[in-house]
């Protein structure tokens, strides 16, 4: 029998931290957990043409920080910051119930490419497009190799092309080292709502092997990578 494990929760106690960081009784902990689950759909289904990597949550007595890493943070800021205004308004008023005050900060992807969630996002789009589902592999595999990545792996599955049948293709490049715990490597999955049903897409992107707990919410990632 497989053993189906998620490749970063694998890896969170040696080289990757949380992106929730906050502490709860046991009495809040399933409405803090309902919370930050309703605002992370919230800002997923919203800001989804600006390429979210990821959401972070940290949340004290008084204040929560949502921080967002996107590749078009300008979309997120909005003109004058009103976007970001308008959503910390929303959070506040719908889902925390003005019980604290939210403060949400957007940092920059530096590489696209290197980002599964993001190239995941850009697939689920093209093939909502009805381009080819092998071009689109192919174009990711060549996009992603050629920013520096170690290695890259996709799979689709479902009604590829509208065919009768559904079927799983999977395309790769280089090394994925996943029983390694040390292996940096970026997962993701996104689906694409297409008129003859959802096609599933996941993403694996090899970074290389890092020897230290790597937090992507730092402005300077301190990480040594092999």
């Amino acid at each position: 029998m497989g053993h189906k494990v998620h490749p970063k929760i694998y890896r969170i106690p040696q080289i990757y931290v949380w992106d929730s960081k906050w502490y709860a009784k046991r009495k809040d902990m399933p409405v803090f957990l309902q919370e930050e689950v309703a605002i992370r759909d919230f800002l997923t289904k919203k800001l989804k043409d600006a390429g979210i990597d990821s959401i972070g949550v940290e949340r004290g007595p008084k204040e929560a920080t949502v921080t967002i890493l996107a590749a078009k943070p300008g979309v997120i800021i909005g003109r004058g910051g009103q976007g970001l205004e308008d959503l910390r308004k929303f959070i506040e008023k719908n889902i925390l119930k003005f019980k604290i005050k939210v403060k949400i900060n957007v940092q920059e992807v530096r590489q696209p490419a290197l980002s599964a969630q993001v190239v995941a996002q850009s697939a689920a789009m093209d093939i909502e497009k009805r381009m080819p589902f092998r071009r689109v592999m192919k174009q990711i595999i060549e996009r992603v190799t050629s920013a520096g990545a170690k290695g890259v792996k996709i799979n689709m599955a479902g009604r590829l092309n509208g065919v009768e049948i559904a079927r799983r293709e999977m395309l790769s490049a280089g090394k994925m080292p996943l029983i390694t715990v040390r292996s940096d490597i970026d997962y993701a999955i996104a689906e694409a709502q297409t008129i003859y049903g959802k096609i599933g897409i996941k993403v694996w992107i090899y970074h290389g092997e890092t020897f230290s707990r790597r937090d992507k919410f730092e402005k300077t990632e301190k990480s040594n990578k092999k």
